[in-house]
């Protein structure tokens, strides 16, 4: 990844815009108000025919994403999430102005004292960093607001994010990334996926099920029981995301070691 400048707007249709950028969640607790931001998670191909990877930094996780599986490969679903993602391709300094005119709604305005969250992608990540930047910005301009996301984009945010983070942004770098040997358990906060509550609670996590929130105002170590999709559920096993990148890791590297052969030197 570069820090290429924001490329030029291409000649592509563009759709309706919505008259809300960011959906409303649900929630266990009645009391709180998320709204989210999502891209079409990993990789895949626009109406138009670009292909893109909103997720530059999966590893594992790739194969085991609950945002490419049920109600989110959804036809209508996985369009909207495509338009979003082509809004941000296209003409990111428009959807930038749009975002940051929208958080000034009311209705991202605490009525009751209970504040207003914003999950930032449950599905895709920090893609690029003029995209990265431009959210950065729209943070800062929406102080009355707190902003959230889970992230595998560990170098990214410790270049951008960490030295001059917006007070009301919250982030957890999550496992299951090409970048997990960058996160530091006992740093950074972190999210890892389990097979079940009870290995979650086994490894000394707190568990995310109760509320989203908690990965804001969580400890640093906070588990995820993996969604209740038969196949996912199935291809990961007894083993957490992290358990598994480590042995991905592993493997990749016994085959380069292969390939290299005794002299050290690739064949």
């Amino acid at each position: 990844m570069t820090d290429a400048p924001v490329p030029a707007a291409r000649e592509h249709p563009v759709p309706a815009r919505p008259r809300f950028l960011l959906t409303l969640m649900r929630s266990g607790c009645a009391s709180e108000r998320i709204y989210r931001w999502t891209l079409p998670a990993h990789e895949g191909r626009l109406s138009d025919g670009r292909e893109y990877n909103a997720c530059p930094t999966a590893g594992i996780c790739k194969d085991l994403c609950f945002a490419r599986a049920g109600t989110y490969r959804f036809s209508n679903v996985l369009a909207a999430h495509q338009r979003n993602l082509q809004y941000v391709m296209d003409d990111l300094p428009g959807w930038e102005r749009q975002m940051t005119a929208e958080l000034q709604h009311r209705r991202y305005r605490s009525a009751d004292g209970e504040p207003v969250h914003v999950r930032v992608h449950d599905g895709g990540d920090y893609w690029s960093v003029p995209y990265l930047q431009a959210w950065l910005r729209i943070f800062r301009s929406a102080e009355h607001v707190t902003f959230y996301s889970y992230t595998k984009q560990v170098a990214l945010f410790e270049k951008w994010v960490r030295p001059d983070a917006p007070a009301n942004f919250a982030w957890r770098y999550s496992y299951g990334g090409t970048q997990d040997d960058l996160i530091d358990p006992l740093l950074h906060h972190h999210a890892d996926v389990f097979p079940d509550e009870a290995s979650l609670d086994e490894a000394g996590y707190t568990s995310q099920t109760p509320s989203d929130l908690r990965a804001v105002y969580g400890p640093k170590t906070l588990g995820v029981a993996a969604n209740n999709i038969p196949h996912l559920r199935a291809r990961q096993g007894v083993q957490s995301f992290r358990s598994l990148q480590r042995s991905a890791n592993a493997e990749k590297a016994a085959r380069r070691a292969k390939r290299r052969g005794p002299s050290g030197r690739s064949a």
